[in-house]
């Protein structure tokens, strides 16, 4: 459900983009943007429907309707999103530090390279799940409005490299990287959280490294 979810989302975007192009045109086709309009109606009914249905199945389980409480206090990360993680990474069964799940989310920093050693550009490798990506990108968006942490590291990077998407990017690591802290802490997100848990025993590495 939560990749059908993403093909709903993405579906949904393309028809945004194609009645945006069509109000611009000259002489726009007005029974093409009733259409569309209707397109994206029903695609906004269907993607409120799985998530329903998502929140039904989770309410099955006790030990997965407290984790996606804990998953979900994170600003910018709702139900549907905490869900959708734990689907994609099985309950973060195989996962045994954030090293390992950044990679799992093809989120990991990789350092292009040319013979032995010249060096290019560092990107994220994209070679992971990417339905788990493409989960966590509007909740990057989301969390760099609602909260101050996230929106002083999205504007480091951005900054520092002067590429919005970096930003989010990193953002983006570090709301994954906190619904497995939480989920295995079994803990509340909380202001300066990291500060305030430095002590865990979930490793911590930092989320700039490298970029």
């Amino acid at each position: 459900m939560s990749r059908e979810k993403n093909q709903v989302i993405s579906e949904r975007v393309v028809c945004m983009n194609q009645l945006h192009a069509e109000k611009a045109e000259a002489m726009p086709n007005i029974r093409t943007i009733k259409r569309l309009k209707a397109r994206i109606s029903l695609l906004e009914k269907q993607e409120k429907e799985i998530n329903t249905d998502m929140l039904k199945e989770v309410e099955n389980s006790q030990e997965a309707s407290q984790a996606i409480q804990y998953m979900s206090s994170i600003p910018g990360v709702g139900k549907a999103t905490a869900i959708a993680i734990l689907a994609e990474t099985n309950g973060f069964e195989l996962i045994r530090n954030k090293k390992q799940l950044t990679s799992y989310a093809g989120l990991d920093i990789r350092e292009k390279q040319s013979g032995t050693s010249v060096k290019g550009k560092a990107r994220i490798s994209k070679k992971g799940n990417r339905n788990l990506r493409k989960t966590l990108h509007f909740p990057s968006m989301t969390a760099v409005k609602l909260n101050q942490e996230h929106r002083e590291l999205y504007q480091r990077i951005v900054n520092k490299t002067g590429v919005k998407m970096k930003g989010l990017v990193a953002v983006q690591r570090k709301l994954l990287e906190l619904t497995y802290i939480l989920y295995k802490t079994k803990t509340f997100y909380e202001v300066n959280f990291e500060e305030n848990r430095a002590k865990t025993q979930i490793d911590f590495h930092p989320i700039e490294a490298n970029l």
